[in-house]
């Protein structure tokens, strides 16, 4: 395979990547792009401008939101001794901490239905449904404490 093969190959997998981030976390695409970029590319660390040469993003498009991935720990600037370049390289850690994320949100939500169950008062045609609900956060929830992310 051609070096431009395989390369258009790792373009349409970052394209894959970019479209999960916008149906299922309704990022924007650029998001999408770095993230799928940061997790194939090689060598791990890329400049601004090697990501935005790659994805085709303007350099202010893409300056904003590496810093809003870094800001919520996906992704790591790296410096250099001696080049006054700054690098960017996904976290070992990320998936894990957009897994903990997700917990976290629906342990909040597992909250607000222990709220309407109160609310509904053990009328049982009103709180079943909150109650499905209930159990199915309760799943997964011990799913995961059963088991933890090892690396």
């Amino acid at each position: 395979m051609s070096t431009e093969e395989q390369q258009d190959r790792l373009v349409r997998w970052v394209e894959r990547v970019a479209a999960f981030c916008v149906e299922e976390w309704g990022l924007p695409p650029i998001t999408g792009r770095i993230l799928g970029w940061l997790m194939i590319c090689d060598p791990a660390e890329q400049s601004a401008g090697q990501i935005a040469e790659v994805i085709q993003a303007s350099r202010a498009s893409l300056t904003s939101n590496m810093r809003f991935l870094t800001a919520i720990g996906l992704v790591k600037k790296v410096r250099r001794p001696g080049d006054r370049v700054s690098y960017y390289r996904i976290e070992d850690d990320a998936w894990q901490k957009v897994i903990q994320r997700k917990l976290e949100g629906l342990s909040a939500f597992g909250e607000i239905a222990d709220e309407g169950l109160t609310i509904a008062g053990g009328e049982r045609h009103r709180t079943e449904r909150i109650k499905a609900a209930q159990d199915s956060l309760t799943w997964l929830q011990n799913l995961a404490a059963r088991h933890p992310l090892r690396r």
